[in-house]
């Protein structure tokens, strides 16, 4: 299955330390394997999935969205304000 990285997770990733760098690929290597993984959302980001994990006691949070044989990886971050910044990228983008 193919996977697409959007511009946040791109730069976000780009900004971290090359051993969370490993992680995070570990961490999509998992989406990718199991994409029906991830919880699924409701509401304004119906359609979408986040997989959680921790890395040196924090939770972070991927959300990617399956469309067609791809899978499209929007954004990672922390908890705090993630969905909010993601309900703002979208908004963006459209």
């Amino acid at each position: 299955m193919d996977i697409l990285y959007k511009a946040p997770f791109k730069k976000f990733v780009k900004k971290q330390t090359r051993p969370f760098q490993l992680v995070i690929e570990d961490e999509t290597e998992k989406i990718v394997n199991d994409p029906e993984a991830g919880e699924l959302k409701k509401g304004d980001l119906a359609g979408f999935r986040v997989h959680k994990f921790v890395f040196q006691k924090r939770q972070y949070l991927v959300a990617y969205k399956l469309q067609y044989n791809m899978i499209v990886v929007y954004m990672i971050g922390v908890h705090e304000n993630f969905y909010r910044d993601l309900k703002r990228y979208l908004k963006e983008v459209e």
